[in-house]
């Protein structure tokens, strides 16, 4: 996946970033050594990396220092990978496949799973607070937005809305501010973080926070789309969960071509938005374009 939708740039930053993450991983051999290892587990798993890169690319594109925000990537990776270990748990989605293999309580248990999980959420914080090599407050100004976007009034208050709406009847306007916490929030924190560890300026900030935002929002309704018309052996996980769980969609709300309409819209307005870096930004308006017309 990561060929289709990287350019060469781009590619280098997830491959530098492959290569760096198991050095975050805490160590194993001691009396946690299962934890440790299902931590490592989650993050290991690979799908696109897209949190990482975004955050390695604005930086770079804001004239950054990539390889001094590599923590940093880590950092909100583990954040994603916790989410999807949440995620699949018995008591939210009960899904025992991801990306293809087992998911994490599928191999270690619910237990561990939850641990595993609140072990990552945990040492995201401690992997930025030990980085180095960049301004203090620049450091915190990231920290801080992966902060808020992890919490109540991002990720963690989507997953809330979700689980609160199933078997419900909601509108756009909810499904839209479910999304936004869930998918984009994590999206957007990528991008703003990148632009913070650069040290640029407001309107480079907010153009890469609207990207971030419309790309989140896009994917999620890629991903809707998907789940009703790709099969699990293409996405890696089981298709038509949504349905089962009793869960509006954006396709169960909207329709086929009206959320691939939809989608297309978001897209428009994430390339609008990097007018302002010019043509230094090409390599993430491929990737926007690219992540409209995936396939898994």
């Amino acid at each position: 996946m990561a060929d289709a939708i990287y350019t060469a740039q781009m590619q280098a930053h997830c491959d530098r970033f492959e290569a760096a993450l198991p050095g975050y991983m805490p160590r194993t051999g001691g009396l946690q050594t299962t934890v440790a290892q299902a931590m490592a587990y989650a993050c290991a798993s690979g799908g696109k990396r897209i949190r990482p890169v975004l955050l390695l690319e604005f930086c770079r594109l804001c004239g950054g220092d990539a390889e001094a925000a590599m923590p940093f990537a880590a950092a909100i990776e583990m954040i994603h990978s916790y989410s999807l270990v949440h995620d699949d748990l018995p008591c939210m989605d009960n899904s025992l496949m991801r990306r293809g293999r087992p998911s994490t309580h599928a191999v270690y248990g619910e237990t561990m799973a939850l641990l595993a999980g609140d072990g990552l959420l945990n040492l995201a914080f401690e992997t930025m607070l030990r980085a180095t090599g960049l301004p203090p407050a620049n450091a915190l100004a990231a920290a801080s937005a992966l902060a808020d976007a992890a919490g109540i009034d991002g990720m963690v208050g989507g997953q809330v809305i979700d689980l609160e709406s199933e078997g419900k009847d909601i509108d756009l306007t909810v499904l839209e501010a479910l999304q936004r916490g869930k998918t984009a929030a994590l999206l957007i924190a990528a991008c703003v973080m990148g632009t913070r560890l650069a040290g640029a300026d407001p309107e480079k900030e907010q153009a890469a926070r609207v990207f971030g935002e419309n790309v989140g929002l896009s994917f999620q309704i890629v991903d809707d789309i998907l789940d009703v018309t790709a099969t699990a052996q293409q996405l890696g996980k089981p298709v038509g969960s949504d349905a089962v769980n009793e869960k509006v969609t954006y396709v169960s709300l909207l329709g086929l071509e009206e959320a691939r309409r939809l989608a297309s819209e978001r897209t428009a307005a994430a390339l609008e938005a990097l007018d302002v870096f010019g043509t230094e930004a090409d390599s993430l308006r491929r990737l926007a374009q690219a992540l409209l017309t995936r396939d898994h």
